[in-house]
């Protein structure tokens, strides 16, 4: 197995009562031979049996361990994670993700793209969809490119930015500013977005997305997401124009969210 060292890297996990996730994402990162400069484990006030978990790892793995004594949020996680960050560069990781086969070499690869474009502030590894607006990079890689137009008229343009994983600086927030706390994690995400673009981020986006990493809900630890309708997958003609309808009007809020946003 070949080794693939990030001295410069601080691998950042966000973790809520998913011990066994976090267990199998961290074993993972070891059997595919990647070590980081450090490894940051920030939990929101994980139930006790999670946390007697998250002690023992931290044992295995000596990650720095940063709790709270209450849930306060995933914007509120991420803050406090990032804070402890001493590398140059963060790999962004939520609990419930394994690296694939590939993750060592696009990492190696992405991060000698933000080594050598002092410009670019993050790489995105893994998304749902892929982002609309984009014009090849190399390498397997694309440039995300921001069309604010109301002609570029899809939505999905406004997530330049994904808490989904992703190499990022950790100077991150001195650019863009820190996540908001104290609303939920959507909201969170969501402004961040905003504020990215605002402040006219860079990054890259990695075409083959699905090939990095997996995302892993198993039926014992559920996604602590909340909990989203089923109308995107229903197919009747209703169903169709609501949500053509609602996109529209979710695209000229957004568009209009973004020109106010401060």
């Amino acid at each position: 197995m070949k080794e693939a060292h990030f001295p410069d890297v601080t691998l950042l996990v966000t973790h809520y009562n998913r011990s066994q996730s976090l267990a199998n994402l961290l074993q993972t990162f070891r059997e595919r031979g990647c070590r980081f400069g450090g490894i940051v484990v920030s939990d929101d006030g994980s139930r006790p049996e999670h946390r007697t978990v998250l002690e023992s790892l931290r044992k295995e793995y000596g990650f720095d361990l940063v709790t709270t004594p209450k849930n306060k949020g995933l914007g509120n996680n991420i803050n406090k994670g990032q804070d402890a960050v001493r590398t140059p560069y963060t790999l962004y990781v939520q609990e419930d993700f394994v690296p694939l086969e590939r993750a060592p070499e696009v990492l190696e690869a992405a991060l000698s793209r933000m080594q050598e474009d002092s410009s670019l502030d993050l790489v995105r590894l893994y998304a749902y969809f892929p982002y609309p607006y984009r014009e090849d990079a190399g390498g397997g890689f694309s440039r995300m490119i921001f069309r604010p137009q109301l002609w570029y008229a899809n939505h999905l343009k406004f997530y330049f930015y994904s808490d989904h994983p992703h190499l990022r600086r950790s100077t991150f927030f001195d650019r863009f500013g820190r996540y908001v706390e104290g609303t939920n994690s959507d909201i969170a995400e969501f402004t961040m977005c905003l504020s990215v673009l605002k402040h006219k981020g860079k990054g890259l986006f990695y075409d083959e997305f699905t090939k990095v990493f997996d995302q892993v809900n198993s039926s014992v630890e559920p996604s602590t997401a909340t909990f989203r309708s089923d109308w995107k997958q229903r197919q009747d003609p209703l169903t169709l124009l609501l949500r053509w309808l609602y996109l529209k009007f979710r695209f000229l809020k957004n568009t209009f969210q973004l020109l106010f946003f401060r």
